[in-house]
C-alpha cells in the first residue's frame, strides 16, 4: 500500500512540469512572427515640426544686365507696392534714349519738310505747270518721312521702356527676406537681387517620407500650435503636395493654408503640427500586414495564439495604409506572412525585420 502512494506521487511530480511549461515549450517551438506593437501617437503620419512661410514669395531682378547704383532697402524691411527696391546705373541707357530722341527729332523735321513738298507738288500739278509723276513722287517721299518717324518714335519708346526696367519696384506690400547684391556689384539679365514675401497670406510647411505624403489627401485638417508657446494655436487645412521630391533629402513638401492665423504666427516661425480632432487614433501598418476584406492577425501574449480582427481603412499608399478603427494602442499586429496563418494558431516569439 505503501509502495502504491508513492509511486503515484512520484508520477504527479514528473508530469507536473510539463503541464505548467506546456504553453512555453509550445511557444519555443513554434514559428517566431515579424510584428509590429501599434502605438497611435508613433503611427500619426503628421506629427510633425513645420515652419512659417508666405504663401506668396518672389525673387525679384533685372531683365537686363548692368551695374547696381542703389539698393535702399535691407533684409527685413517692410514694403508697399511700387516702392523703390533697387536701381541700376543708367549711364548707358540715357545715352540710348538721347540718341532716340534727337532720331524722332529729325525724322519730325523730314516729315514737315515731305509734307511741305508734296503740297507744292499738288499745287503745280493742279496748275499744270508740273507733272503728275513729280506728284507722286513726292507723295512717296511723304509715306516713307512718316514711316521713318514712326519708327523712330517706337525707338524712343523702347529706349524709355528699357530705362524703367533699370528701376525694380515692389509688385505687392511685403517683407523682404533675403538681398543678395549690393550696390556696385554687376549682375547678369534674370541674376535675382532680392527676396520679398506677401505679408498676407500664410501657410505652413513640412516635409515628409514619400509615404506619408501618399496617406495625405487634400483638405485634411490640422492644428498647428507655436513651439515657443503651445497655447497659441491656429487651424491649418492641407492645400498643396509637392510633385517632386526635394533632391538632398528625398522628402516630400506639404503645403497648409492657415486659417484666420495670429499675428504671432510670424515668417519662420516653428510650429508643431497634429491631425485636428477625430484623426488623433490613426494607426498607420505596412500595407504587408493587412487582409482583404480589411483585417489583421492580432498575437495575444497571454496564450501566444493569433486571431483574426476586421479593422476600419481611412487611408492607403504604396506601402503603408492607415487602420481608423479596430486597433488600440498595445496590440501586436503581424506584418509578414500573414497569409500563412490560421485561427488560433501558435506562433513563437516576435521579432523584428
Amino acid at each position: 500500500m505503501r509502495a502504491s502512494i508513492l509511486l503515484l506521487l512520484l508520477g504527479l511530480a514528473l508530469s507536473w512540469p510539463a503541464h505548467a511549461d506546456d504553453a512555453a515549450q509550445i511557444a519555443q517551438h513554434a514559428r517566431p512572427v515579424v510584428s509590429v506593437i501599434v502605438d497611435p501617437q508613433a503611427g500619426n503620419s503628421l506629427s510633425h515640426t513645420g515652419t512659417v512661410v508666405a504663401r506668396t514669395e518672389t525673387a525679384l531682378g533685372f531683365p537686363m544686365s548692368g551695374t547696381v547704383a542703389t539698393r535702399p532697402i535691407s533684409t527685413g524691411d517692410l514694403v508697399n507696392k511700387g516702392d523703390v527696391l533697387a536701381a541700376l546705373d543708367t549711364t548707358d541707357l540715357d545715352a540710348d534714349l538721347r540718341s532716340a530722341d534727337a532720331g524722332v527729332t529729325v525724322a519730325q523735321a523730314q516729315l514737315h519738310s515731305a509734307t511741305d513738298a508734296r503740297e507744292r507738288a499738288k499745287t503745280l500739278a493742279e496748275r499744270g505747270v508740273d507733272s503728275a509723276t513729280r506728284l507722286e513722287d513726292a507723295e512717296r517721299a511723304l509715306i516713307s518721312a512718316q514711316a521713318r518717324l514712326d519708327q523712330a518714335k517706337a525707338s524712343q519708346d523702347r529706349a524709355l521702356d528699357i530705362k524703367g526696367l533699370a528701376i525694380l519696384t515692389a509688385p505687392y506690400a511685403g517683407v523682404v527676406t533675403g538681398t543678395f547684391a549690393e550696390a556696385g556689384a554687376t549682375l547678369s539679365e534674370g541674376q535675382a537681387v532680392l527676396q520679398l514675401a506677401a505679408i498676407g497670406k500664410r501657410e505652413i510647411v513640412i516635409d515628409v517620407s514619400e509615404a506619408e505624403a501618399g496617406l495625405q489627401q487634400l483638405g485634411d485638417r490640422f492644428i498647428a500650435s507655436l513651439m515657443a508657446s503651445d497655447t497659441i494655436q491656429a487651424d491649418a487645412v492641407l492645400t498643396r503636395i509637392d510633385p517632386v521630391a526635394e533632391k538632398a533629402t528625398r522628402t516630400y513638401r506639404l503645403h497648409l493654408s492657415i486659417e484666420s492665423a495670429p499675428q504671432d504666427f510670424r515668417l519662420g516661425s516653428l510650429v508643431r503640427v497634429l491631425p485636428a480632432v477625430g484623426k488623433e487614433a490613426d494607426i498607420i501598418l505596412p500595407k504587408s500586414a493587412l487582409l482583404e476584406p480589411p483585417a489583421v492577425w492580432i498575437v495575444d501574449r497571454t496564450s501566444n495564439i493569433v486571431s483574426l480582427r476586421p479593422v476600419e481603412v481611412s487611408g492607403m499608399s504604396r506601402d503603408f495604409v492607415v487602420v481608423s478603427a479596430g486597433l488600440a494602442a498595445g496590440d501586436e499586429v503581424v506584418t509578414k506572412g500573414i497569409h500563412s496563418l490560421e485561427e488560433g494558431q501558435a506562433v513563437g516569439p516576435r521579432v523584428s525585420e
